[in-house]
């Protein structure tokens, strides 16, 4: 198969989507640091406690990219305005199941909250990563630097968490860290055979 060809990209997109990005990890720092008050589990909290402080470099990274391309971090866009409204959207939720439900379910509220930030932020990274690899111009080169400073694995975690979540409200035992994290499988395959020793291990509560 052919590589895919260098092109050179909208700059106008290409700002847009950093200012998504930007905008993305921002928000995801408060969601972190909401959904850390409502983890009760230690290996979740310190799970957490690890994407907050990758978030943190992560936002760092791209002001970084900001100031190498002259960029004002601060201009707002209509896009930028609808992620950061989820951003909110997310912690007042976090809040509420804080207040209004129990400590199981807040936990498990902060776990959907953090996995559909993740899924965002993983999905900025990505085409980051591909104009990176495929795109023409001066911007090429700063956007390469900073794509290798991002873990691309950092942040698949939380389905995971969500699933074991969910086993364990079923009253099944739970798995936190879930076993795919605890073995940093890498592939499709290895997620398969780390599953099925998963289940061996788990056993539901009589």
């Amino acid at each position: 198969m052919s590589a895919t060809p260098q092109k050179r990209y909208s700059q106008t997109q290409l700002k847009e989507l950093l200012y998504l990005a930007l905008e993305t990890e921002t928000s995801g720092l408060k969601v972190y640091k909401t959904a850390l008050s409502c983890a009760q589990d230690d290996d979740l909290k310190r799970e957490w406690q690890e994407c907050l402080e990758q978030t943190q470099t992560h936002q760092q990274v791209l002001l970084n990219v900001f100031a190498e391309l002259g960029l004002n971090p601060d201009v707002p866009s209509p896009g930028r305005e609808v992620v950061a409204h989820i951003g909110e959207a997310l912690i007042t939720a976090l809040i509420m199941a804080k207040t209004n439900d129990s400590a199981e379910a807040a936990q498990w509220v902060a776990s959907e909250c953090v996995g559909l930030t993740e899924t965002k932020a993983q999905q900025n990274w990505q085409l980051i990563g591909h104009l990176a690899e495929h795109g023409l111009g001066a911007e090429t080169a700063v956007l390469k630097t900073a794509f290798s400073l991002v873990d691309s694995k950092a942040r698949h975690h939380s389905q995971t968490c969500v699933r074991e979540l969910w086993l364990q409200a079923l009253g099944i035992t739970a798995a936190l860290p879930a076993s795919e994290e605890v073995k940093k499988v890498e592939t499709a395959s290895g997620a398969a055979r780390a599953e099925s020793r998963r289940d061996a291990l788990l056993q539901p509560n009589h």
